[in-house]
């Protein structure tokens, strides 16, 4: 993939330093909503953070977290329920960068400021190739970088409640195939009463989340890689389903 040309780089610079100074202001804020307001409980959540911690610890190579994608704070609430939010003030790579849809926050200024100084990237659904693959530049230099992104692996909160196996996000497939080492950290979270897509998980909700680290391989070559990496992926979010709706019989 070619170099990120220096006016983007400086962009995401000032961006994510930006986002670590006022790191205080946004950070724990979040976290404190999730958990006093909105009152989540994150089931065995310090096993959970020892495990993510570990795994940061021991490896050097990229992480791009892949998780299942059902309501629209789920972002929030996978970054908080694996690293805990003062641990990423001291760590701040690694709080994942995000792609959110551009319509969610375009409309109003100080949205768009908002998702700016929270590290998001906008990517526009249903944009030119030219803007995708440049939001795609954006997060491939990241990592390189040493910080994380999270990308849902389904395209789109799926509308039955449950992993749409053959919806892949092509994004994860291109950037799995292109940065050098990457690891692709499966994540499947749900409330005990998601039954299916939302905006939010219900206000108490316990959450169940456990992550895998996953290492596609494929024979192809091309668009053709990135699309067969993608779907083993979300396949493998499926296998963590089926073991999770298993376990609650």
């Amino acid at each position: 993939m070619t170099e990120l040309p220096l006016q983007f780089r400086c962009g995401l610079a000032a961006q994510r330093e930006a986002g670590r100074v006022l790191g205080i202001i946004w950070i724990i804020p979040i976290a404190w909503l999730m958990r006093f307001f909105m009152k989540y409980r994150i089931k065995d959540v310090k096993d959970l953070r020892r495990r993510y911690r570990k795994l940061i610890s021991e490896t050097q190579a990229p992480i791009l977290i892949c998780p299942n994608h059902l309501t629209m704070v789920d972002s929030a609430v996978i970054a908080w329920a694996l690293g805990g939010s003062w641990w990423y003030l001291f760590r701040y790579s690694r709080m994942p960068w995000n792609i959110p849809e551009y319509s969610n926050f375009s409309f109003l200024w100080f949205l768009g400021l908002g998702a700016w100084i929270t590290k998001c990237i906008p990517v526009v659904r249903g944009g030119s190739r030219e803007d995708v693959s440049r939001v795609i530049k954006k997060i491939d230099y990241l990592l390189r970088k040493g910080d994380t992104a999270l990308i849902f692996a389904e395209a789109g909160r799926s509308r039955t409640g449950k992993i749409q196996v053959h919806n892949h996000a092509q994004a994860v497939g291109r950037i799995l195939t292109t940065v050098p080492e990457c690891q692709a950290l499966c994540v499947y979270m749900r409330g005990d009463q998601q039954d299916t897509w939302s905006t939010a998980p219900k206000r108490g909700d316990s959450i169940y989340l456990d992550f895998e680290v996953f290492k596609p391989q494929s024979t192809f070559s091309g668009m053709r890689r990135s699309r067969d990496i993608a779907q083993q992926v979300v396949a493998h979010i499926a296998d963590m389903e089926g073991r999770y709706f298993a376990s609650r019989k």
